[in-house]
């Protein structure tokens, strides 16, 4: 009975998928636990060490949970639709739904390599349309529903028109976009066109024409995270700003809730706030400014009425639908030429620091409400059409982006608050006495933003608002790889949404991936779809990839169910997830989109909880070792010279470029002596044959790849730069968790990626420790079995076995709660060692222990468990409980002390009373000695810690 983590493993992979070991009922008496990862989208490259981490955490909670008695949900699927499948088929022709089915395929096998208890039966993928054709229907909902302000929830939009036919919109309270006041004779006299136009303003999944990130050579509209100075995350293609008609989700809708309910979430502060400052929630005043010879207002919102005084410019959104209205003749052309810089940059870009200030003036003006001077109308980059109004009113005594924009086009600075009286205090900073104001002069700040806000509606030229820096989603995507919607328009453009019996509506087969020549999708090619109903046209968009992703958590409840997206009596049974663990790449978008989705559907009776996630952890990342080689900027005779890092300074360190080198050539890799010798180099220059007459510079000499190849060198080395970052296909570093476990054992991976630090933090992959895991998993092995013979007995065991082993149980239940599983396997460690030392073969302790460590290392304690005949998996048996009479010591040492001061260290038995330790200590010679025969005033014992003799 040898220790072979290969042959152990298989036979427990098969025994476990066989008996459905892990397969969960909607109906038990057992209390429910829902335990989560954030599912992954299937890259044909496969998993990476860095991505278990999180998954090892959760399945070793799931696995407890069971042990302890709860019926657990421990799911895994798909995020299968998105924009790298579609440029695969792009490159390859290769359809995505088959290069998703193969790397699916590839992602299955590697994670039930890695022994996780998922119950496959239960998998979803979000490009099957069994399970697109309930995002379709979730999307229905939100296209007839309206957000209704006085119920707090959302309500059908049969609802409000039933209100606009007998009141018009005058006092609707609904969340909306409308500007237009109607009376219902009004109402009733438009037309469907303008009646479906008004009624978008106040859908929750609605058309509009937005400004998106365009990018011509992937064809598509991009996230604002998928962005960076104006070019693709993907590809590095440019991006311009376009004006596109999208749909979009009305988010905004749901704000103070999304808010107001992260109070009540077992999530971390930092995550919280995170969530918070996407929010954005600040109180303020709208307030309109005339357009000078224009019948036209500028609405501005501010968190500071009270310097308005201070105003002394505006500056409008380049994109904002007042410029081409209000800009002069003369100034036609500069505009022009700034919206064009302007669309190139992402909004991320337009948001971060400003290093150099950019606007132009539209050669109009408007009118101060109080001065009645006439202020410059700007256009700057460093306001956004969707943020807020899309327009400012310019403070640049008050605001640092407002006085860099004043300082660079030399525009007036009025100071309208006196802050001499708060040093160290910022332009923004809502502190001291107001100044050059009218009638505000002499007031401290914060009463004058109060005044302000009384006096702006007073004088009707604008309310007080709640703003939020959240906006709506843009939920349309000009992809082919994407949910469909269920949407039809008529000759005249009017909506129809397809009834649920015609769900799902399904992909057709296309032969071209690229997007048209108009920059609709490649849907639009496929006419035979797109004109297959009649008199009508269908949308050629596809939904976005958090579509699918933002409610799969509750598919799982009830995955094959065909007439709901799951049963009230599953949704009931589960009703949110107990525990969430995944990335903070997801810290906002996702989780804020997830939440958005529930408490849709909480709002619809469709779920028992507003909110869908109870707890959640971020896994920190297991980052790489990038290995570079120095490359010198300056060819030598036109070639490349790679120099060692032993020869390139501090000061020498702008002369050179980093190129990352493949692990797969480095020699000591993830060491500051990480090198590569002649056979390395070889290698590299077969990898990139770019390089094939570089020079390559140690300290010791020099090699000439170009004549040089194929010669014997065993003493050349030349020594590369080593830094932590991400582990990416991009750096060469990435490592294949196969073949870590095809080395090592599933359940020493498993364990090494715990023991590497805690959960939360990230930590650079280094396998120098890995073997200390798995010679802790062969000394536990040889508790159990010597000279390939199980030979556990039936011995009694003695009191110091059960302690080790109480203590070990007690340490490692409140590791798992607390989520510390590094210190939990130092636990682990620790224990063997201790029973190692006495020899200990006693089931009695054995046996639990098997059960304490088969959450951590599956297999193993599944191998050992089977010796013990018990006809069950030990994952389906009961996690140890620690009885505290064994925790306690045998005797107790006392530090024994007369007045104060320490005398004597006498050994008690534990459990004596206070009466018997008083007679021993009475009759202690050194207590003799130092009494000298008086009578003790008092005897004072602290029981376990100390005793002392008052004289």
């Amino acid at each position: 009975m040898q220790y072979s983590p290969t042959s152990i493993e298989s036979r427990w992979k098969l025994y476990w998928a066989k008996n459905e070991v892990y397969k969960t009922d909607n109906h038990s008496d057992k209390p429910k636990y829902y335990v989560l990862d954030m599912f992954p989208y299937p890259s044909g490259a496969g998993l990476h060490v860095g991505h278990p981490l999180g998954y090892i955490a959760s399945d070793i909670y799931a696995r407890y949970k069971r042990l302890k008695g709860f019926n657990v949900l421990h799911p895994m699927g798909y995020d299968a639709f998105g924009l790298p499948a579609e440029q695969y088929a792009i490159q390859t022709g290769v359809h995505p739904a088959v290069s998703i089915a193969e790397n699916i395929g590839r992602y299955r096998a590697q994670l039930d390599n890695i022994g996780f208890s998922y119950d496959w039966t239960r998998s979803v993928n979000t490009s099957d349309p069994k399970y697109y054709k309930w995002t379709q229907w979730i999307f229905l909902q939100l296209y007839d529903h309206y957000y209704n302000l006085s119920a707090n929830k959302a309500l059908p939009i049969n609802e409000l028109v039933k209100d606009f036919e007998t009141f018009g919109n005058t006092n609707v309270s609904a969340v909306h976009t409308q500007d237009i006041l109607f009376s219902a004779d009004e109402w009733k006299s438009y037309s469907d066109i303008e009646q479906q136009r008004i009624l978008m303003n106040y859908r929750l999944a609605y058309r509009k024409v937005s400004y998106v990130n365009w990018c011509e050579a992937l064809g598509t509209v991009l996230a604002n995270d998928e962005v960076k100075d104006g070019l693709s995350e993907r590809g590095g293609h440019p991006v311009e700003k376009r004006p596109m008609m999208q749909w979009s989700l009305r988010i905004t809708a749901y704000a103070e809730r999304l808010l107001n309910d992260l109070d009540r979430l077992d999530w971390s502060d930092a995550l919280k706030a995170m969530q918070r400052n996407w929010i954005g929630k600040s109180v303020g005043a709208q307030v309109f400014f005339d357009v000078v010879n224009h019948p036209l207002k500028i609405e501005i919102f501010t968190t500071r009425p009270d310097t308005i005084f201070g105003a002394t410019f505006m500056v409008l959104a380049p994109e904002h639908d007042l410029v081409d209205l209000i800009t002069t003749s003369d100034m036609i052309e500069s505009v022009k030429n700034y919206r064009d810089y302007v669309a190139s940059r992402s909004e991320r870009d337009r948001m971060a620091e400003v290093k150099e200030v950019t606007g132009v003036f539209t050669g109009a003006y408007t009118k101060h409400p109080f001065t009645e001077e006439h202020i410059p109308i700007w256009i700057g980059e460093y306001v956004l059409k969707d943020y807020g109004t899309g327009a400012i009113m310019a403070v640049p005594s008050d605001d640092d982006r407002d006085f860099a924009f004043a300082e660079k086009f030399r525009l007036p600075v009025i100071d309208v608050v006196d802050k001499t009286q708060n040093p160290g205090s910022s332009r923004q900073d809502k502190v001291g006495k107001m100044i050059n104001s009218s009638f505000l002069n002499g007031m401290d700040v914060k009463e004058a933003i109060q005044y302000m806000f009384n006096l702006i509606e007073k004088e009707g030229i604008g309310t007080r608002r709640t703003n939020y820096k959240l906006r709506d989603a843009n939920f349309s995507r000009q992809r082919y790889w994407g949910e469909p919607f269920p949407v039809l328009y008529d000759q005249n453009q009017l909506i129809t949404i397809l009834d649920e019996s015609h769900l799902p509506v399904t992909l057709p087969e296309v032969k071209d991936f690229h997007p048209t020549s108009e920059g609709k999708s490649p849907l639009a090619s496929a006419k035979f779809w797109v004109n297959e109903i009649s008199g009508y046209e269908r949308e050629t968009d596809t939904m976005p990839g958090f579509a699918g992703s933002s409610w799969y958590f509750l598919r799982y409840m009830d995955p094959d169910n065909e007439t709901a997206f799951a049963s009230e009596e599953a949704l009931h049974y589960w009703k949110d997830v107990d525990l969430y663990v995944g990335g903070t790449e997801h810290a906002v978008g996702h989780l804020m989109y997830s939440r958005f989705w529930h408490k849709f559907l909480f709002d619809l009776g469709k779920l028992p909880t507003d909110e869908p996630f109870k707890k959640l952890i971020n896994q920190g990342m297991i980052q790489g070792v990038i290995a570079n080689l120095y490359l010198q900027k300056e060819k030598l005779e036109g070639r490349h010279q790679f120099v060692c890092a032993q020869l390139v300074s501090d000061d020498t360190l702008d002369e050179y470029i980093k190129i990352a080198v493949h692990i797969d050539f480095v020699s000591d890799y993830g060491t500051p002596k990480s090198y590569l010798d002649i056979v390395a180099i070889e290698n590299f220059i077969r990898w990139r044959p770019e390089f094939s007459n570089a020079i390559f510079k140690s300290s010791t000499g020099a090699f000439d790849a170009s004549s040089s190849l194929g010669q014997p060198n065993s003493t050349f080395r030349i020594y590369l730069q080593s830094e932590v970052g991400k582990m990416s296909k991009r750096y060469f570093n990435v490592v294949n968790p196969d073949d870590v476990v095809a080395r090592y054992g599933a359940d020493c991976f498993r364990m090494y990626e715990m023991f590497l630090g805690p959960i939360e933090q990230s930590k650079p992959w280094d396998t120098k420790g890995i073997e200390g895991v798995q010679k802790f998993l062969k000394k536990f092995w040889s508790l159990f079995v010597e000279d390939d013979v199980f030979c556990v007995s039936d011995e009694k065991p003695t009191r110091e076995e059960l302690k080790i082993l109480h203590q070990t149980i007690k340490k490692i239940t409140d590791d798992i709660e607390r989520f510390s599983f590094n210190t939990a396997v130092s636990a682990f460690m620790v224990c063997v060692n201790e029973l190692k030392k006495l020899n200990c073969r006693k089931k009695e302790i054995l046996e639990p222990l098997v059960r304490l460590l088969a959450p951590f290392a599956p297999f193993i304690t599944e191998e050992l468990w089977s010796q013990f005949n018990k006809g069950y998996s030990v994952h389906q048996s009961e996690f140890p409980i620690c009885h505290q009479e064994y925790l306690m010591a045998d005797t107790i040492e006392y530090p024994l002390s007369v007045n104060g001061k320490k005398r004597d260290l006498i050994t008690l038995e534990a459990g004596l009373s206070n009466a018997d330790i008083e007679k021993i200590v009475l009759e202690n010679d050194q207590v003799l000695k130092w009494l000298s025969g008086q009578q003790p005033k008092k005897i004072i014992i602290v029981p376990g810690r100390m005793i002392n003799i008052v004289v």
